[in-house]
C-alpha cells in the first residue's frame, strides 16, 4: 500500500506531502489545477516514462519520495532480492523510493537509501502500482499482458507446463548435440578405420622405440669395435700367456716343500690371476658373440623404428603414446557404430517430452478457454449497470507461438454495438466507453494482482448521472480489500471516497503553485457542491452534495 507521497520543487509544486490510506482515495480539483502533476511526480519516482524535465523553475533540483507498506511475501521483495537490496523488516515493512531530478537533467534513484538504476524502479513499480486510464499502455490495454491476466483470473498454475517445456527443450538439445557429434564422427570414419588398421598392423609397444634405438646404435657401432674385441680375446686365449703362468705355478709347486712356506703367497696370487684371466676371457667371448649380428637384422630394426616414429609424427603424439592414441580412435569408431542406437534412444526421449508438453499445453488451453467464457460472462454482468448492456466483450484464445507458458495467445476484444465488428479495446471504444470497459475489467480481475495500489486517472471521463454513480460504486467495491487512488471530475465518484483531497492552483509572490488539501466533512460538501454547480455554489447544490455523501 502507498502510505505517503512527498514532492519537492516539481513543476508548479514547491512542497507537498500527501498521506494516503487504504480504501478509496479521491483527488478532485478544477481542470489545470495540477492533478496530472501528482501523477507525473508519482510516475517519475516509479521510473515510468514521462516529462523530460520536472524541476520547478528556479530550483536546483526536484525530488519525489514515496513510502510503501510492504507486507511479508509481497512480490516486490523478490525484486529487491534480485537487485541485492535488503528487504524491509517484516515487522514494519517500510519501503522508501526516492528519485532526484537535477536542473541539468541528471536523474538519481534510491531504494531505502541505496542508489539503484531506473530499471530497478520500474521492476518494483510493476509489483507496487497499477495505473489505469484512457492512455494506459502498461496495464489492461496492453495485449501482451492479456494472457497473463486471463491466467490470473483462471487461477492457473503454469509450473508443470514450464517444466514440460524445459524438459522438451533439454531433450531436443541433447538429440541435436548427439546428431552433430555423430555427423562429425561419421565424416572422419574412413580416416579412423584406416588409422586404426595401420596402428593395429604395426602394434607399437610401450618402450619399444627406446629399445629399438639402443639396439640400432649397438649394431651400428659393432662393426667398428669387433676387430679389437677379437684381438683381445686372441691375446687372452694365447697358450703362451696362460701356459707360462701354469708352468710357473707348477715350478713353484715343486719347490714349495723346500721353501718352508715362503712361496705360498705368490702361488695364491697366481691361482687368483688364472681365475680372473678365465673370467675376463669368458666376458670378452660373450661380448664378441653379441657383436656378431646379421646385417639384415639392422635393416629390420631400422625399418620398424622409422615406421613407429613416422606414425607418431603423423598423429602428433609421442611414440610411447601410440597405443593409447589407438584406443581413443577405437572408442570413436565404437561411438559411430553405436551412434544410431543412441540417436534412436534420444529421439524417443524427445518424442516423449514433446508428448508431455503437448498434453500439458492442451490442459492449459482448455482451462484458458473455460476461463475466457467465465470472464466474458462476468464482464457482461459488470457492463450492464455501467449503461453498456449492448456492448460485447470477448476474450479470444487463439493459437500462438509455443513457449514455456503454452501455445496460446489471448486478446481482449470489444464490440460497442450489436453487429459491429470486434476489435482491440483501445481501438474500438471511445474515451468514456474505454473508461468503463477498463473499470469493469479490473473489477472482474480484482484477484489477479493482490497487494497493488490501483490508480485510476479520470476513468470516469465522459460519463455522468446514473452511470457515474455506477462507476463510483464499483470503485468503492474494488477498494474494499485494496488501496485505490482516483483522479476524478465526477461528484458522484468523489462522494464514494473514504479520503478526499482537493487540488488547487494559486499565485504567490509572482509564482503559480499547486497545493493539495485534505478535506473534512463540511469541506467535502463544499467541494462536491462546486463540482455539481460550478463557480456559484448554491444551497441546492450543497443539499445534493450531502445526499450523495449519505448514499
Amino acid at each position: 500500500m502507498l502510505r505517503s507521497l512527498d514532492i519537492r520543487d516539481v513543476l508548479i509544486i514547491d512542497r507537498l506531502s500527501l498521506d494516503l490510506g487504504p480504501g478509496l482515495n479521491v483527488l478532485t480539483g478544477e481542470t489545470g489545477a495540477g492533478k496530472s502533476i501528482l501523477l507525473d511526480a508519482l510516475g517519475f519516482v516509479l521510473g515510468w516514462r514521462g516529462r523530460a524535465e520536472l524541476v520547478r523553475q528556479g530550483a536546483a533540483q526536484g525530488e519525489v519520495t514515496v513510502v510503501f507498506d510492504l507486507p511479508p511475501g509481497h512480490a516486490a521483495r523478490s525484486v529487491l532480492e534480485e537487485a541485492g537490496i535488503a528487504a524491509p523488516d517484516s515487522s514494519d515493512g517500510e519501503l522508501i523510493l526516492r528519485r532526484v531530478n537535477a536542473a541539468d537533467g541528471r536523474k538519481t534513484a534510491f531504494v531505502n537509501d541505496r542508489r539503484v538504476s531506473g530499471e530497478v524502479l520500474r521492476d518494483l513499480s510493476d509489483q507496487l502500482v497499477e495505473l489505469h486510464g484512457q492512455h494506459d499502455d502498461r496495464g489492461l490495454l496492453n495485449p501482451r499482458g492479456h494472457r497473463a491476466l486471463l491466467d490470473g483470473f483462471a487461477g492457473l498454475d503454469l509450473a508443470p507446463l514450464r517444466g514440460a517445456w524445459a524438459a522438451q527443450r533439454e531433450a531436443r538439445s541433447a538429440l541435436a548435440e548427439a546428431e552433430g557429434a555423430l555427423a562429425r564422427a561419421a565424416a572422419e570414419e574412413e580416416f579412423l578405420r584406416h588409422a586404426v588398421a595401420e596402428l593395429d598392423k604395426l602394434n607399437p609397444l610401450p618402450g619399444e622405440d627406446e629399445a629399438l634405438d639402443a639396439r640400432r646404435r649397438l649394431m651400428q657401432g659393432a662393426g667398428r669395435i669387433r676387430e679389437d674385441v677379437a684381438k683381445a680375446l686372441m691375446a687372452l686365449s694365447d697358450e703362451g700367456a696362460e701356459g707360462r703362468m701354469r708352468d710357473a705355478l707348477r715350478w713353484l709347486d715343486g719347490a714349495a716343500e723346500k721353501a718352508e712356506g715362503g712361496l705360498d703367497a705368490p702361488m695364491e696370487a697366481l691361482n687368483r690371476a688364472l681365475i680372473e684371466l678365465g673370467e675376463a676371457q669368458g666376458g670378452v667371448e660373450r661380448a664378441l658373440e653379441a657383436l656378431d649380428f646379421d646385417p639384415g637384422e639392422l635393416e629390420r630394426v631400422e625399418e620398424r623404428l622409422f615406421a613407429i616414429r613416422a606414425l607418431a609424427r603423423k598423429h602428433g603424439v609421442l611414440a610411447d603414446d601410440l597405443g593409447g592414441f589407438a584406443e581413443g580412435l577405437r572408442a570413436r569408431l565404437a561411438a559411430i557404430d553405436g551412434g544410431a542406437a543412441g540417436i534412436a534412444r534420444l529421439g524417443k526421449a524427445v518424442a516423449e517430452a514433446e508428448a508431455a508438453y503437448a498434453a500439458e499445453a492442451a490442459r492449459v488451453t482448455k482451462a484458458r478457454v473455460a476461463a475466457a467464457k467465465r470472464l466474458d460472462a462476468a464482464m457482461a454482468a459488470e457492463l450492464a449497470p455501467l449503461k453498456m448492456e449492448r456492448a460485447v466483450f470477448a476474450t479470444e484464445v487463439t493459437a500462438g507461438e509455443p513457449g514455456p507458458e503454452g501455445v496460446d495467445a489471448a486478446t481482449f476484444t470489444v464490440a460497442t454495438n450489436p453487429g459491429a465488428p470486434a476489435g482491440p479495446l483501445n481501438r474500438i471504444a471511445s474515451g468514456g466507453e474505454l473508461s468503463r470497459f477498463l473499470l469493469a475489467l479490473k473489477v472482474c480481475l480484482t484477484g489477479d494482482s493482490p497487494g497493488l495500489t490501483l490508480i485510476f486517472d479520470e476513468i470516469d471521463r465522459g460519463v455522468g448521472g446514473a452511470t457515474a454513480d455506477a462507476v463510483g460504486r464499483r470503485l468503492k467495491a474494488l477498494a474494499t480489500g485494496a488501496q485505490v487512488l482516483v483522479v476524478t471530475h465526477s461528484p458522484q465518484v468523489a462522494a464514494f471516497g473514504a479520503r478526499h483531497w482537493r487540488v488547487e492552483k494559486r499565485v504567490a509572490k509572482g509564482q503559480t503553485l499547486s497545493t493539495v488539501t485534505g478535506l473534512g466533512a463540511e469541506e467535502r460538501v463544499e467541494e462536491i457542491a462546486r463540482m455539481l454547480a460550478g463557480d456559484t455554489v448554491t444551497e441546492a447544490a450543497r443539499a445534493a452534495a450531502r445526499a450523495l455523501l449519505q448514499d
